[in-house]
């Protein structure tokens, strides 16, 4: 018996088509229940839960169910009935989504694909919209909350989510299909497999395109995704994988908006909603320019993916598994440089009665034209927007808007490679190394002028005072060559032009033992992280930050990590089981704590994060039955967040708006309970069933700096730029802490499924947000401090989703399938999301000013309202109305 795989496979990402028609195949017969996922997928490097053996609390998800209720989704959503998992579409755009888990958001789960941790290594983000095409491919997803299994030394505070494709060796066989939704969504799918030749050989080849528009108004994108697989397998001691793959896309996005807002757009405007009700689908951001939609803020990005698998079996004892990859991500996302007689581009006066953008006025205004309609004074310099400086420089002079882009593009070269050895009948050990090199490229470009014929860059210490007048763009769409360049033109760049490298290298090892029913591992990791931030504008020697002169290159700053695992599971008998598992780990901060406030200067107080997790399981397993119940709890000190778009009040004059706050030491300890349940009767209803109860808290308070947009530290009223937080048992927010399921799947006939599900969401928190916790600094939304009054709590809510698939057998491998689904079937209005914490029932104390000007500022915030009981003030996003998705497919 084996306590988690022993050996190691594609740690790249095998894309397969194979599991899009093995969905297909065994729609009928998968048994979502609970099959060892081995029979399912590959396993490798990988490291798979095992159901009764591996001591962790696990949900997995197979290659039919993904595929029957996914439609046009986004690819975490298909984890929303898993205990302590709560996802959302963010804004809305595609690909756009985040995931919490256990309340520790994206970047805190370790993702993985085959094996590969895929978070970004600079601020370990995982943007679902580079892996579009994902879900075309995926065998199995298994999530595994807590500890999970993994070896390596990953960032897997909440928990790791394994995705699982199939190998390019599997029969000859072929799928297209396609799909249609709701808002103009369309997918065309192509995918085909040779299967294993005599000698060995094998390719799998799958192209896709996805395109319309989201639930939102202004949500257009566009997205491929392409795969290569090419497998030789020579004998039974060595096995080979060669793969290739990509999903380049662009999508338009959406910001929160006020709950004022969207009533507003509500009453008789746009859509037409009915008054009273907010316009779920109002998007503040975009606009039309010459008659076509164009947005303040669009996202672009490819990353093609390559990878050389190795699996070496080098006797019934002992196997090597090794895999070289490398990943080169071109893209990046828009945003303004300039203003408009002071005004930033959101400015309502730049708007029409329905709230979109004036687009084609403000390109009239930067030519020196009289739009008039709040625009104010002409502009004094046609055609060329700037950049001034003075003791600081910034973008207030008003001489014309410019839409700019940042691109995060990078390259990432990786090294895995594990031994395995069966030291006797109960031990197991294997060791390994995992290495990786990363260079981030994060310059700016124009990618439109909006009618100016130049924009001067002031920004670059070796050009001022003059400057670099930028006459070049680079359209915010990605290159069809996976390996081209981060930039067009180095001397075309304007808003920002730093690098940063990221050098790991580590190395792991575990111990397992498995005798009878008891099953019990030990293993420990440790890695060395090397940060370096270059600043390409820059004067070595010259250029003075933080009252120290600086250099171009920082040099690297090496910071050693680790973590400890042990864990145990010893079966009852037939049907029970009980397991534990604890763990610690040294985690390295990321980029962005090691150079706070964007300069050149190392962090000060640069700590490791302590995390430490304990967890107790109990498993019931029947011919019909299948039940699990989970205790946990999971400690996070020294937390490095930074807050940003602050508005800090003056003693006289303008408020300084743009700041950020850099916070360190802050401490998070989450608890709770799981329950997850699936039970069949007989062959045609199976059932399922979810409960997660948890309590997510801030304990002690923590420390924050406060700078400009220019990196300049803020005087608060305190004397200094140091603000205490005040976060002591504070609830965590963004991640419902109670969240409950009910799905069931009838089958009445053979090739007829037809599924439903209700899925409830309670104790959900606004944002953390550290305005609303101190009252040195507020946002410019935001002016009452509240600090008695915690986090935001936003109104409970249920959703209903239905579907339904149909497969004709047309004879041989030959099949069609009709499916459709309806999701949040009766049009819940719902909050998914909050970004502020502005309560009801406020004091006058609450408010900065006189007595009187307290008492008017408590009477002007009264007069907002309410929403559910949520004040009308409060940054929001609401989650989609009904929306919709049908395919056909045909498999051969």
């Amino acid at each position: 018996m084996k306590l988690i795989n022993k050996s190691m496979l594609t740690v790249i990402i095998s894309l397969s088509t194979a599991s899009v028609y093995y969905a297909q195949q065994t729609q009928d017969t998968v048994d979502t229940r609970s099959r060892d996922i081995e029979q399912v997928v590959i396993t490798g490097i990988a490291d798979v839960a095992k159901d009764r053996k591996t001591p962790v609390a696990v949900s997995t998800i197979k290659a039919a169910q993904i595929v029957e209720r996914l439609g046009n989704q986004e690819f975490p959503e298909i984890l929303n009935t898993t205990p302590s998992v709560y996802t959302t579409k963010g804004g809305g755009g595609f690909g756009d989504s985040r995931i919490n888990l256990r309340g520790f958001a994206n970047e805190n789960i370790a993702v993985m694909v085959n094996g590969m941790p895929v978070n970004d290594m600079e601020n370990g983000q995982v943007y679902w919209s580079n892996w579009a095409g994902i879900s075309d491919v995926t065998s199995a997803m298994q999530t595994q909350r807590g500890l999970g299994s993994s070896k390596l030394a990953i960032a897997s505070v909440g928990g790791t989510i394994n995705i699982f494709t199939r190998a390019a060796d599997k029969k000859r066989e072929g799928t297209v299909s396609l799909g249609l939704g709701n808002d103009g969504y369309h997918k065309t799918l192509f995918a085909y497999n040779t299967g294993k030749s005599e000698k060995g050989w094998s390719t799998s080849f799958l192209m896709s395109r996805t395109a319309g528009a989201m639930y939102f108004d202004g949500s257009d994108f566009e997205a491929y995704n392409y795969y290569l697989a090419v497998g030789y397998k020579p004998n039974e001691k060595h096995d080979f994988q060669f793969t290739f793959t990509g999903a380049p896309q662009w999508h338009n996005q959406n910001f929160t908006n006020t709950i004022e807002t969207y009533l507003d757009m509500g009453d008789g405007k746009l859509d037409k909603v009915k008054a009273g009700d907010p316009n779920r689908k109002y998007n503040s951001n975009w606009g039309t320019l010459n008659g076509e939609q164009f947005t303040t803020n669009r996202n672009f990005y490819s990353k093609p993916i390559m990878s050389f698998n190795w699996d070496w079996k080098i006797s019934e004892k002992s196997k090597l598994s090794t895999v070289g990859y490398g990943s080169f991500g071109r893209g990046g996302g828009t945003g303004f440089l300039g203003r408009i007689n002071g005004k930033q581009i959101f400015d309502a006066s730049f708007k029409d009665a329905n709230g979109q953008i004036r687009w084609d006025d403000i390109v009239a205004w930067n030519q020196g034209v009289n739009v008039g309609g709040g625009f104010g004074a002409v502009n004094p310099t046609p055609g060329q927007a700037f950049r001034t400086i003075g003791t600081t420089y910034n973008d207030n002079t008003g001489r014309g808007i410019v839409r700019r882009s940042h691109i995060n593009s990078h390259n990432w070269y990786g090294l895995l490679s594990n031994f395995n050895h069966k030291l006797s009948d109960e031990l197991n050990f294997s060791v390994g190394i995992d290495a990786r090199y990363y260079y981030g490229y994060h310059p700016g470009v124009i990618t439109d002028f909006l009618g100016n014929r130049s924009y001067v860059e002031t920004g670059d210490f070796n050009t001022r005072p003059a400057g670099t007048i930028i006459t070049g763009s680079q359209a915010p769409t990605p290159s069809a060559n996976p390996f081209a360049a981060a930039i067009k033109d180095d001397s075309q760049i304007a808003s920002r032009n730093y690098d940063g490298e990221v050098l790991w290298y580590g190395g792991f090892g575990q111990l397992e033992y498995s005798k009878n029913d008891f099953t019990a591992f030990v293993q420990g990791a440790i890695s060395n992280q090397g940060f370096q931030r270059i600043d390409n504008w820059i004067i070595d020697g010259v250029t003075v930050q933080s009252g120290q002169t600086v250099n171009r290159k920082t040099g690297f700053k090496n910071i050693a990590g680790y973590n400890l695992k042990a864990g145990a599971n010893y079966n009852l008998d037939m049907n029970h089981n009980v397991f534990g598992n604890i763990g610690y780990i040294s985690r390295q901060p990321f980029f962005n704590g090691v150079y706070p406030n964007n300069r050149q200067v190392v962090n000060p107080n640069l700590t490791n994060e302590k995390i430490f997790s304990a967890e107790l399981g109990y498993g019931y397993r029947s011919s019909n039955l299948r039940a699990n119940v989970n205790l946990f709890r999971t400690t996070w000190k020294d937390r490095f967040q930074r807050r940003t778009g602050l508005t800090i009040p003056q003693a006289s004059g303008p408020a300084i708006t743009q700041a950020y706050a850099e916070v360190n030491g802050i401490t998070q300890v989450h608890y709770g309970a799981e329950f997850d349940a699936t039970y069949s009767i007989g062959k045609y209803v199976d059932l399922e069933a979810m409960f997660s109860w948890g309590d997510y808290r801030y304990q002690g308070d923590a420390e924050g700096t406060v700078y400009d947009d220019n990196n300049n530290p803020v005087i608060l009223t305190s004397g200094t730029n140091v603000t205490k937080l005040n976060l002591d048992n504070v609830k965590v927010g963004d991640a419902a802490q109670i969240t409950a399921a009910l799905g069931a799947t009838f089958k009445p006939v053979k090739g007829l499924r037809i599924n439903a599900n209700w899925r409830w969401v309670d104790q959900l928190y606004a944002r953390f947000d550290v305005t609303a916790f101190d009252s040195s600094i507020q946002t410019a939304t935001y002016t009452p401090p509240a600090l008695e009054k915690g986090a935001l709590r936003l109104p409970s809510y249920n959703l209903f989703d239905v579907g339904a698939s149909y497969k004709f057998e047309l004879g041989g491998r030959q099949s069609l399938t009709l499916g459709a689904n309806v999701y949040n079937l009766f049009d819940t209005t719902y909050i998914s999301e909050a970004t502020t914490n502005n309560h009801t029932d406020l004091k006058a104390s609450n408010f900065t000013g006189t007595p009187a000007q307290q008492a008017t500022a408590l009477a002007n915030y009264n007069a907002q309202g309410t929403w559910k009981g949520i004040h009308q003030s409060n940054q929001v996003y609401f989650g989609f109305g009904r929306t919709w998705a049908a395919n056909i497919t045909f498999h051969f």
